[in-house]
């Protein structure tokens, strides 16, 4: 007997109130993305343009400040969106690093363009602006018993730290959801920048060592050591193929380590006297490139929908 075609039907969007839209946006970057501070401003009114606001370290161990806008609204608009540009800008918390607009419509390129162009004029350093597909794509990549719950009714908890909580305690539904949100763990300049471009031995081989300690354990660690955030890990796996794809992941990531503190041994990796800087040899750089495309090629294989890559590759 042939195995029946299963149809997943897009999410209405449009079906859900303002608050539910927000609330949805605000458990899935719970979800999703790994905070030192998340408020949801919507739930108390007066939010000054500010549905969202959170703040997090970037791999740089600099503090980053994310503004996140709900637009559950037919269309966004240019003017509706400077208009919640110019707010956010004026509120108590001051310029944001980065502002995301989530929306429920289509975003043509052309209204894209225009918002960053003016977001950048604003001392605003990153825009992203998600439509509703894009949206969904992102839920049903790595927050899909979220978006599961809340499509069957389930009643998310209205207080911000209540549905932190939930959030916290909610299980994937199945192993493509854990491999989604452990493939988030590489989207950092330490697997997408050339490596021409690291600047610090201490920095690159603690990211590598905070990347196999995730995959392995769930734990999620902020560049003081310091343990934010904890995750299912490879382990939890049911399907054999797939742990053993990751367990592959990990070995690669050992090699790339062991690689590192070989080259500086050899001194094609090294500091240069006021510490400011790396003195990389060309031969240290493409094993080092060759490396890292050689894991993000095997997280590619483990899960498809996998889009990190090592930029300007030789």
């Amino acid at each position: 007997m042939s195995t029946p075609t299963r149809y997943v039907a897009p999410v209405h969007f449009e079906d859900f109130s303002g608050e539910a839209f927000e609330r949805l946006v605000f458990a899935y970057h719970l979800r999703a993305e790994w905070w030192q501070d998340l408020e949801w401003y919507g739930q108390v009114g007066s939010d000054s343009g500010r549905d969202i606001w959170g703040s997090r370290n970037n791999d740089f161990g600099h503090n980053e400040t994310v503004c996140i806008q709900c637009v559950n609204r037919t269309r966004l608009t240019k003017t509706k969106a400077q208009s919640d540009v110019r707010k956010i800008i004026r509120a108590p918390h001051g310029t944001p690093t980065i502002l995301r607009f989530v929306c429920r419509s289509d975003i043509s390129a052309d209204l894209r363009d225009a918002i960053k162009e003016f977001a950048s004029k604003n001392s605003i350093s990153r825009l992203d602006v998600w439509s509703g597909q894009e949206f969904e794509e992102r839920l049903r990549m790595c927050a899909e018993s979220l978006l599961q719950r809340f499509c069957d009714g389930v009643v998310f908890p209205e207080a911000s730290r209540d549905l932190g909580q939930f959030v916290h305690d909610l299980a994937p539904t199945d192993d493509h959801e854990i491999i989604g949100r452990l493939s988030l763990i590489f989207d950092r300049p330490s697997f997408t920048t050339p490596f021409h471009s690291e600047s610090s031995v201490g920095d690159f081989r603690q990211a590598i060592s905070d990347t196999i300690e995730a995959l392995n354990t769930g734990i999620r660690r902020l560049r003081d050591g310091t343990v934010f955030a904890k995750i299912h890990c490879r382990h939890d796996l049911h399907d054999e193929a797939a742990k053993r794809a990751l367990a592959d992941v990990v070995e690669k990531l050992n090699r790339l380590r062991m690689a590192y503190d070989d080259l500086e041994r050899r001194g094609e990796i090294e500091n240069c006297s006021s510490g400011s800087h790396l003195h990389i040899k060309p031969h240290a750089c493409q094993r080092m490139d060759a490396l890292r495309a050689e894991i993000l090629n095997q997280m590619r294989y483990v899960y498809p929908q996998f889009t990190v890559t090592l930029k300007n590759m030789y």
